[in-house]
């Protein structure tokens, strides 16, 4: 019976395993196939959709619009890279003071409160943007509304501060403590010890964290949806409203007819966005691949 159980548990075990990686290989091919189809069906061009800024598919199966999708992807860009940049100096700061400075209160106090902001659904953040945030830039910077880049950057960084912090505190934990003991023993200060011992060998680490955070970011949809104005134009500041990819799919895909040019246009923003998390993925890995092999030297 004991061996039985234990057959039975590596059994589903393995199947379980196999499903996942299964069902990831269907998605990618889904994905592919799906978001090509703009390429091969409807006969437009990679450099059109990647640098071209004219959009008016047609919502039919003849096609002969344009998918011209640097306007999504430029707003996106721009906002995952304001997000990066206001959320990781807070989330590093957090994430020292919890490994290095009060790790029992950061354990306590600190870690359940920053894990609290993972659970918060993605449309209370847009919610508290579109109500509180996007008024007051409107006011703070004499607007006509506060529609922006800015007030996106602004939710996505708060949205990832949490993960960013919590890969972080986990990298920091991560090293040894023989590397501390050691930078004292030579006569370095606290400071001294995180910002020349501490930060360089967790790098691999935080490195990974801030790659972890804007492939979330690249992927949000609805918290940025209501705050980014969605206007398909270049915004000429952080001030101007705009569109990413996610707003777009989000926003369209419902009402495109299936297999019209327009929905396989977003079926290509999806298999872009795709890709992207494969590259942070891989990125991620190298990493991690670096790392290890920078350990056995």
């Amino acid at each position: 019976m004991r061996d039985f159980k234990e057959l039975l548990g590596r059994n589903a075990v393995r199947i379980c395993g196999f499903s996942i990686i299964a069902l990831t290989i269907a998605i990618a091919l889904f994905l592919t196939v799906r978001g090509s189809e703009s390429f091969t069906v409807y006969g437009h061009s990679l450099s059109e959709f990647l640098f071209s800024s004219e959009w008016r598919p047609e919502d039919n199966f003849t096609g002969g619009g344009k998918i011209g999708s640097a306007v999504y992807i430029v707003g996106s860009l721009l906002t995952c890279a304001l997000a990066l940049l206001l959320a990781v100096p807070p989330s590093l700061a957090v994430a020292i003071f919890m490994a290095e400075l009060q790790p029992e209160v950061g354990n306590r106090y600190i870690k359940p409160a920053v894990e609290l902001f993972v659970g918060i659904p993605s449309v209370v953040y847009g919610w508290v943007g579109l109500t509180v945030l996007v008024p007051a830039i409107a006011k703070l910077f004499d607007r006509p509304h506060g529609l922006s880049v800015l007030a996106a950057g602004l939710v996505l960084g708060l949205m990832i501060f949490p993960t960013i912090t919590t890969l972080m505190n986990d990298a920091l934990k991560a090293v040894p403590k023989s590397y501390r003991s050691a930078a004292y023993a030579l006569g370095s200060t606290r400071w001294q010890v995180i910002w020349r011992v501490v930060i360089p060998a967790a790098r691999s680490g935080l490195y990974t964290a801030l790659i972890m955070g804007l492939a979330r970011a690249f992927g949000e949809a609805l918290a940025v949806a209501m705050v980014i104005g969605k206007s398909r134009i270049f915004p000429d500041s952080i001030l101007a409203p705009t569109i990413n990819l996610t707003a777009a799919i989000a926003t369209d895909m419902g009402g495109a007819t299936e297999g019209g040019e327009y929905n396989m246009a977003l079926w290509s923003m999806a298999l872009l966005l795709f890709i992207v998390a494969l590259i942070c993925i891989a990125v991620v890995h190298l990493f991690q691949m670096l790392e290890k092999r920078r350990h056995e030297k």
